[in-house]
């Protein structure tokens, strides 16, 4: 964490407007009420990393090297570095797609290396957008949203129902029917944000979403994910080597060498 003025009370150390590092090692969300101490609400983080190593070629290349986390719900975080520098492992780490060699990740209380089930894990708690769509090109668009939501039970008119809701909040209504070949770039990338969506997820992860796009489509397309994050209350995490792209989260992450090198708020 960035150095900030501080008071330390003996109990807690306030940092900041709204961050509070308690004895037990969480970081909390402050809210104050009214009062004295008793009346503070502490909210525990949504994301926790504990010393997360990642080690490849039996320890030899630490692709994440002691890793030490909060992310809080509703947040809107970028995550930079250089190629190479463990951001998209980290990522990974964050979407329950890879396990760490050494340390612990809990979501939503949940304790992922104990989780036996991460696919329905990531089914309930995760969106993804990648920087390509991976869009199933025979598919229709409101069938390429209605995908995550074929594990859920629900019947084929609730299907419809929910990926319409968001293919209409991405502004994409009037292309439901068309295949993806017939959209443009940003029109393809506007379906993956609906489909990381559709399922209601706590936390949207963002790999390099504009990357493949022009300027100006990255713009909207960064827009978009924003209003989402704002309408939805959702967790965003984009990681991104751009720093006008980083800049635009409320807190930006550095990375390098697998290591946190700065971790701060953009306001």
């Amino acid at each position: 964490m960035a150095d900030n003025n501080f008071v330390d009370d003996g109990e807690f150390i306030y940092v900041d407007k709204d961050i509070i590092d308690g004895d037990d090692g969480y970081i909390y969300n402050e809210t104050y009420i009214e009062g004295d101490y008793d009346d503070y609400y502490y909210e525990e983080p949504l994301i926790s990393l504990f010393d997360v190593v990642k080690e490849y070629d039996k320890g030899t290349v630490k692709a994440l090297n002691g890793i030490n986390l909060d992310i809080f719900e509703g947040e809107f975080v970028s995550i930079i570095g250089p190629s190479g520098s463990g951001k998209s492992t980290l990522l990974n780490m964050l979407g329950a797609l890879d396990t760490p060699t050494r340390g612990k990740i809990y979501i939503d209380g949940i304790d992922l290396i104990k989780e036996k089930d991460l696919s329905e894990f990531r089914q309930e708690k995760i969106g993804f957008v990648f920087q390509l769509h991976n869009l199933i090109p025979n598919l229709s668009v409101i069938d390429n949203v209605q995908i995550p939501l074929l594990p859920t039970g629900m019947s084929n008119k609730e299907m419809k129902e929910r990926a319409s809701e968001i293919i209409t909040a991405v502004g994409l209504e009037d292309k439901k029917k068309q295949r993806p070949n017939k959209l443009s770039g940003g029109q393809r990338q506007r379906v993956a944000i609906a489909r990381a969506l559709v399922n209601n997820p706590s936390i949207i992860l963002a790999d390099e979403p504009t990357g493949s796009l022009d300027s100006k489509t990255g713009e909207l397309i960064l827009g978009l994910l924003m209003e989402m994050h704002e309408r939805y209350n959702v967790t965003l995490i984009i990681v991104t080597h751009d720093n006008d792209v980083a800049a635009l989260a409320e807190r930006t992450i550095k990375i390098k060498d697998g290591q946190i090198t700065e971790d701060k708020y953009n306001y």
